[in-house]
């Protein structure tokens, strides 16, 4: 099998594996206090994430969902990027999959003349703020993110990419 994961748009026969993903590394991995009672985005992804200039998608190795991304549409040209999990075996170097799913991301962006993507993150991801850091993410204060930014109560580091 190729190494790589294959990217597809999120449709509901995923649903469960995206919530149990998501999960499993928010409470087990990271040991942070939330619920998916706390996130009832994960239960209307098509109506909340899939509209607008707004997406989701999964990352499949096989047919198991190994990551996941998304983009929200918050108006004015601007995104949110939500929900990037990658499991722990098909983090780095072997898999790409952070990368695939980012520069999918990225490349939809464009796409569709988003002018900045904006993301929140808690302060134990420190390998994820490298990883966003490496790709051209500059940290932002919370006060300059904008007025219809969706800040998690878990978020204390922001995050804003430039994509013209």
């Amino acid at each position: 099998m190729n190494n790589s994961p294959i990217l597809k748009e999120y449709s509901n026969e995923y649903q469960a594996e995206v919530v149990d993903l998501i999960l499993a590394i928010q409470q087990q991995e990271y040991n942070i206090k939330i619920t998916k009672d706390d996130q009832p985005d994960l239960f209307t992804i098509e109506e909340f994430y899939q509209n607008g200039n707004g997406n989701f998608w999964v990352a499949l190795y096989g047919d198991k969902v190994v990551g996941t991304i998304s983009l929200l549409d918050i108006g004015n040209q601007e995104v949110a990027l939500r929900k990037m999990f990658v499991d722990k075996e098909y983090r780095g170097a072997k898999y790409k999959t952070a990368s695939l799913l980012l520069n999918n991301a990225i490349k939809w962006a464009k796409e569709k003349s988003i002018k900045a993507i904006y993301l929140g993150t808690t302060p134990q991801f420190l390998a994820a703020h490298r990883f966003y850091e490496k790709n051209g993410f500059k940290s932002v204060e919370v006060t300059d993110l904008p007025e219809k930014f969706p800040v998690m109560k878990v978020d204390k580091i922001f995050y804003k990419y430039s994509v013209e």
